[in-house]
């Protein structure tokens, strides 16, 4: 067979798994905005007609055109979260904070192999936090604060190795801080802006003065008076009925 007709045809292929892979894509992306109250039309460009979803606006594809970032913080949007989104296998930043966002975190989610951070501050979200978060290993940033979270911090999280930032304020949340993994080796001097969430899981008391100095601005576990510990004495009361 020619060389050049080999290239051709390889080069097809190529070409109609990508369509299919967009065309994937875009369905799933096309099943949340469904979902999703849009008053200010920012979901107006996510017509399911079109081949690639990388058009869209809020969408950032690779050069694969794979998706691989969704932005729709701040938007004015409202509705729930289904089991479809864990199927953005290329996904790396979801992005929904400050939204109207109700119902569970779906623990789909946790199917998300390639996310970096996830960003759903600052919403309605109820239930529990999903164990199955534990499996996003590439996961830095999890930012969960500002919603009506229930329960307690799963301990599945601690295998988080690469996690940075990790944020639950102002839910209901209870039970105990987990101290394993990287919830206890948080290096202060490196990430000092969140030195109350670092420093709450040190077990030094000689940095207590640091967790009271910075409490009242970086609060990633306060207003959640249900969760307790032997590191937050004196910041939130003991209950273990969780």
């Amino acid at each position: 067979m020619d060389i050049r007709l080999v290239l051709c045809l390889a080069t097809l292929l190529l070409s109609f798994v990508s369509t299919i892979s967009t065309n994937s894509e875009g369905n799933i992306l096309h099943g949340l905005r469904t979902r999703l109250s849009d008053p200010n039309n920012v979901l107006q460009s996510w017509d399911p007609t079109l081949v690639n979803p990388c058009t869209w606006f809020h969408v950032t594809c690779d050069s694969n055109n794979h998706v691989i970032r969704l932005d729709l913080g701040n938007a004015n949007i409202s509705g729930s979260l289904g089991s479809e989104l864990g199927q953005l296998q290329h996904l790396q930043y979801l992005e929904l904070y400050k939204n109207n966002i109700y119902g569970k975190i779906p623990k789909e989610l946790g199917d998300l192999k390639s996310l970096v951070s996830m960003d759903l501050y600052d919403n309605n979200l109820q239930g529990q936090i999903p164990k199955s978060l534990s499996k996003l290993k590439s996961l830095k940033f999890l930012r969960l604060n500002n919603n009506k979270l229930t329960g307690s911090i799963p301990r599945e999280l601690t295998k988080l190795s690469n996690l940075k930032v990790f944020d639950v304020s102002h839910n209901d949340l209870c039970g105990t801080i987990p101290i394993d993994g990287p919830f206890g080796s948080f290096p202060i001097e490196r990430y000092y802006y969140y030195c109350f969430l670092f420093v709450a899981l040190q077990h030094d008391p000689h940095e207590y003065v640091y967790l009271y100095a910075v409490k009242d601005r970086y609060k990633d576990y306060e207003n959640n008076d249900r969760l307790n510990g032997p590191e937050l004495q004196g910041l939130a009361t003991y209950d273990f009925g969780c």
